[in-house]
């Protein structure tokens, strides 16, 4: 195994670009542009997550000998292509909607320049990435939205594969969860990590008090406690027997939440717990934490449903060429047609219109040339989208690693605040705000 992750790809990407090397096409300047032609599931915005990952795996993108030994022992490509790919780095540019951003059908998100040989064969890297990250933390923002002020957990490891589960604890922080069960996660992106005992700790022992007792002594007066193994209300008379009033928290992870959790609560008060929290964890989404709104609840875990992105689990993004210089040197618009499939061609430049702070409008401008677009002059309403990505191969490090995942995050929080107030809703509905094109000047 190498670090290399040139073969996360799918066949026909090189298969094309031997063909193309075969015809004299490869080198043809191109541009690629990913985007989603709906926002899944009828959801009001997206958000867009994974440019972090994304660029780092692209620096690790070699064809290296393990690689290029499989390629042709599989008869995969020929040796021209294999000649090329042995020296292959992306040497292109890259420019899109910074991580965390709000996107809409048709938000050009990430803007792929180069030759076809350089672009075409990022495509399954790049939707992989951005698919995945994208839906997770599109439901994420929405859990953030319905649990308010109230702390969110991330606990879904056990419900994704093993580096799925990573990548999605560090979208679902971009989007609003405070914290991570995931421990690598909390190595790799810096995200703070919780957790304490599960059900097993209190049967591993002969009494509930036993375990209690004993997880007090590891942890300190101020852990969660598990109350709902056996009898909750005689859990949580246990835990504050053995704890004392100043209990840092019980934990619910079964029952009807809403019934059980004011239960919980008068039976702290009574106890004169009065100060410790209750977190609830059963196979939470969207529309349970909404619904616990009016209970005395402090924070929520969350596990399968963010991690699957809470039923839809891609954000159903494609990656379609829009432009090329055709064989004297002029740049054309090119474009798919199939049946509700359909792309439209030209390179593109974003912007969001605001009304007294307010998201409105978003308004993409096109171009068959590939002149700058400036909008920004042209609408000093708008706030420009895109930024710089990688310039000429050279990938910029501020949107990598922890410190860009803690920037990404704070870009969500700060850019959520724009959506009308018609874009909280979790119901099926249009985009919160329509995507306009127009015709660059």
């Amino acid at each position: 195994m190498t670090t290399s992750t040139a073969l996360l790809t799918d066949r026909y990407e090189l298969t094309m670009l031997a063909a193309a090397l075969r015809d004299g096409t490869a080198s043809r300047p191109c541009v690629f542009e990913l985007f989603s032609r709906r926002l899944s599931g009828g959801r009001r915005f997206g958000v867009l997550a994974g440019t972090g990952r994304l660029l780092s795996l692209l620096r690790d993108f070699r064809f290296g000998d393990d690689e290029l030994r499989y390629l042709r022992d599989a008869h995969v490509v020929d040796a021209e292509t294999l000649r090329h790919l042995e020296d292959y780095r992306f040497s292109g540019s890259i420019n899109g909607y910074r991580e965390g951003e709000l996107y809409f059908p048709g938000s050009p998100v990430l803007t792929v320049e180069g030759s076809f040989a350089d672009a075409v064969v990022l495509e399954t890297l790049a939707l992989s990435v951005l698919n995945h990250d994208s839906a997770v933390a599109t439901a994420a923002s929405r859990m953030s939205i319905a649990a308010g002020e109230r702390p969110l957990a991330e606990m879904g490891s056990r419900r994704a594969a093993e580096e799925s589960a990573v990548a999605a604890a560090r979208a679902a922080y971009i989007a609003g969860f405070g914290s991570t069960s995931n421990l690598e996660a909390g190595r790799r992106w810096g995200i703070p990590t919780m957790g304490t005992a599960a059900h097993s700790w209190t049967l591993l022992h002969d009494t509930e008090e036993d375990a209690f007792r004993s997880q007090i002594a590891s942890l300190g007066v101020d852990t969660t406690l598990l109350v709902d193994t056996y009898d909750i209300r005689t859990g949580v008379e246990t835990a504050i027997r053995v704890a004392g009033t100043g209990l840092g928290g019980v934990r619910i992870d079964s029952g009807d939440l809403p019934i059980v959790a004011g239960e919980v609560r008068a039976r702290l008060d009574e106890l004169g717990a009065v100060h410790t929290r209750i977190t609830v964890t059963s196979d939470l989404d969207e529309y349970a934490i909404a619904a616990l709104a009016a209970s005395p609840v402090d924070a929520y875990g969350v596990g399968t449903s963010v991690v699957t992105g809470s039923g839809y689990p891609t954000a159903g993004m494609v990656y379609k060429l829009v432009a090329r210089q055709d064989g004297t040197g002029s740049w054309i618009s090119v474009a798919k047609a199939s049946t509700d499939k359909g792309s439209r061609g030209g390179r593109k430049a974003a912007f969001r219109t605001l009304a007294d702070g307010v998201a409105v409008a978003e308004t993409v401008a096109v171009s068959d040339g590939f002149e700058e677009l400036d909008l920004a002059s042209e609408h000093p309403d708008g706030r420009a989208l895109q930024v710089p990505l990688v310039v000429a191969g050279e990938i910029d490090t501020a949107y990598e690693g922890a410190a860009g995942t803690a920037s990404a995050r704070a870009h969500h929080l700060r850019v959520r605040e724009e959506l009308p107030v018609r874009a909280l809703a979790l119901s099926k509905s249009d985009p919160a705000i329509p995507t306009t094109f127009v015709e660059a000047i």
